[in-house]
């Protein structure tokens, strides 16, 4: 049995989310069971979860921007193989030197070259080339290996660039896939 000051405290507690509700969204969650026909009638007292926002939004999700199309089908300059090609050397030549092959540092080591070499590439700034990078590491112990892929792409305007880099102790290869996205 709810006594007359509990029920009053139940009434200000509801009154006061009512009052939040109004300023910040919906009052369906204060209803009781007659506020929707007589139909639901939940098992002893109402309890009502009240959300609402901190603070209110000024900017609600924007539409997003849309671009008018260039109509434009192929690359303004082609893909700089060679100088691609020096910005990996640089970069494998700085980074592994003449470091002994060890399984946690060229685990990490590849991850490393790999994002350097990109970045270094994207600062060339070649418009709407896409710039993949892959980097491989492996030790020297008299076997041969030969590092290949294969692509679905547009023959003149899509290319790659290789980079191989060999010490007493390991190997590297590096390769940076130009894609160009119309």
């Amino acid at each position: 049995m709810i006594m007359a000051s509990e029920r009053h405290t139940t009434d200000m507690a509801r009154n006061k989310a009512a009052r939040l509700l109004k300023r910040h969204g919906s009052a369906s969650s204060l209803m009781s069971g007659s506020d929707f026909g007589g139909r639901y009638k939940p098992p002893g007292s109402i309890i009502s979860t009240v959300s609402f926002m901190d603070e209110p939004r000024e900017s609600r999700i924007e539409p997003p921007i849309s671009f008018e199309p260039t109509y434009q089908l192929g690359p303004d300059k082609s893909f700089p193989v060679a100088a691609i090609q020096n910005v990996m050397q640089d970069v494998m030549e700085s980074r592994l030197g003449n470091q002994k092959y060890e399984p946690e540092f060229c685990k990490e080591t590849t991850k490393i070259i790999s994002e350097d070499v990109k970045s270094r590439v994207k600062l060339m700034k070649l418009g709407r080339y896409k710039i993949i990078c892959l980097v491989h590491i492996g030790q020297l112990k008299d076997q041969g290996i030969h590092v290949s892929s294969r692509c679905l792409w547009d023959a003149e305007s899509d290319t790659s660039s290789s980079f191989e880099y060999r010490n007493s102790s390991l190997f590297a290869v590096a390769t940076v896939f130009g894609i160009y996205h119309e």
